[in-house]
This record gives C-alpha cells, structure tokens and sequence, in this order.
C-alpha cells in the first residue's frame, strides 16, 4: 500500500505561481512513475504532468513552458511548481503514483487550486 498526502494550492491570482508537493509512504520502493492530474468542475480528470523513477517527464500541452514536475526519490516527494497561472488552470489537483508488484495507481487526496482573472 501507498499513502498519498499532497499540501500547497489555494487561491492566486492570474499570472502568479504555486508550488503543489506529494509525499508517498508505505511501499515507496514500489512506486514506479509519479504525476499530477487536475479535474475541472463539471469535467474529467486530465494529465498535467509525469515523471519516471529516472527524472524523465511529460506535460500536457496546455501547461508546458508554465508547469515543472520535478521528483525527489530520497523524500519521496513529487513536486508540481506552476507559474504563469491562468484562470483555465483552476481545478483541483491530485497527485498520482504507479506501483508494480503488484501494479497499482494510487491517488492522493486532491489540491484545490484558484486562479482569479
């Protein structure tokens, strides 16, 4: 098992930035690939950003050059640092984690993040 515990988020205005973080515990030897997904009111659950055990990311077109994951295998934290942040990127935010033997996902809680125009 995996314990997901995210903190950060909040309310921001419109060009500013925010720094989400995730700490796993339990079976963290276990965890393959971290990331971030948001939810908008009203619609489904997208990508933001991964992250593999080796540093290798992906982003969602609509966050790159803005959004940066970044992971520390040693805290077992992933980190989301935002900048630029538009109203379009009010969501809540959950933090996600792969594991293998056995595979599993794993979601943490949610952040809600508020961008104000």
């Amino acid at each position: 098992q995996v314990q997901l515990v995210e903190s950060g988020g909040g309310l921001v205005q419109a060009g500013g930035s925010q720094r989400l973080s995730c700490a796993a515990s339990g079976s963290t030897v276990r965890i393959s690939n971290m990331g971030w997904y948001r939810q908008a009111p009203g619609k489904q659950r997208d990508l933001v950003a991964t992250i593999t055990r080796g540093q290798s990311t992906t982003y969602a077109d609509s966050v790159k050059g803005r959004f940066t994951i970044s992971r520390d295998n040693a805290k077992n934290t992933v980190y989301l640092q935002m900048n630029g942040l538009i109203p379009e990127d009010t969501a809540v935010y959950y933090c996600n984690a792969d594991t293998f033997m056995p595979t599993r996902t794993y979601w943490g809680q949610g952040a809600q993040v508020t961008v104000a125009s």
